[in-house]
């Protein structure tokens, strides 16, 4: 059986690709600038997890679990305003930090992350919980982490501990989220030797870059696929 893969689809989505075929998609904005056309309408759609409720990461989840009729993972205050807009009612994929679910075969889990998790309507914004990581098992294959939206935080050391990722994924733009020097000290932190950047180059903002990484990471191999590429994991 082919192993897990990997592929990054712009800004901070991606799509997980189980050795079984299944297919997970993680932050689903594929309407972001750098996402390539042929990857903006999948053909499939298996499971959804979010990692918290901006707009550059809910993206286009509500259309695309409509269409594909799977089930959508979230920490429990998005998941259910995400109801609110047109998903099921489904406590099983309403989530909080520290929880996991079995999506058959794919486990995920819900970390910490420290960012903001919100939307603005009628002018207001509206809470959607708190930020949150998440790390993938893919059907016994590979653990991968999901930073999400976040800073460095003490605490990395203990997701790292714990769930022994085979793979992280960082934040590394700046401005919003963490660049490339905090992003080494996570790397440190959470003990990887594979890192996939990602939040980066979308906007004139997001000014951090992978070589900018791999000058403060030398013990670590920095992954960063074009936008559409796949990774065999």
């Amino acid at each position: 059986m082919a192993g897990a893969k990997l592929t990054w689809l712009g800004h901070a989505a991606f799509r997980v690709e189980a050795p079984s075929g299944r297919r997970l998609y993680v932050d689903p904005w594929l309407g972001n600038p750098r996402c390539p056309e042929n990857e903006r309408e999948p053909e499939r759609v298996d499971v959804i997890a979010l990692t918290h409720g901006h707009d550059d990461h809910v993206g286009e989840t509500v259309e695309l679990a409509q269409r594909f009729g799977c089930p959508v993972y979230a920490q429990v205050e998005l998941r259910g305003w995400l109801a609110g807009k047109g998903l099921p009612e489904e406590p099983t994929q309403a989530m909080n930090k520290g929880g996991t679910v079995d999506a058959d075969g794919i486990a995920i889990t819900m970390t910490d992350a420290n960012h903001s998790s919100s939307q603005f309507e009628n002018g207001a914004p509206v809470y959607l919980g708190e930020p949150a990581g998440l790390v993938v098992g893919v059907e016994g294959a590979v653990r991968i982490y999901f930073a999400g939206d976040t800073n460095v935080f003490g605490d990395m050391e203990l997701i790292g501990r714990l769930y022994e990722p085979d793979l992280v994924v960082l934040p590394i733009g700046d401005h919003y989220t963490m660049g490339p020097k905090e992003a080494a000290l996570a790397v440190e932190l959470l003990g990887a030797t594979r890192m996939v950047p990602c939040h980066y180059g979308t906007f004139p903002l997001l000014t951090g870059t992978p070589d900018a990484c791999r000058e403060r990471m030398p013990g670590c191999e920095v992954l960063a696929p074009a936008p559409g590429e796949t990774i065999e994991l």
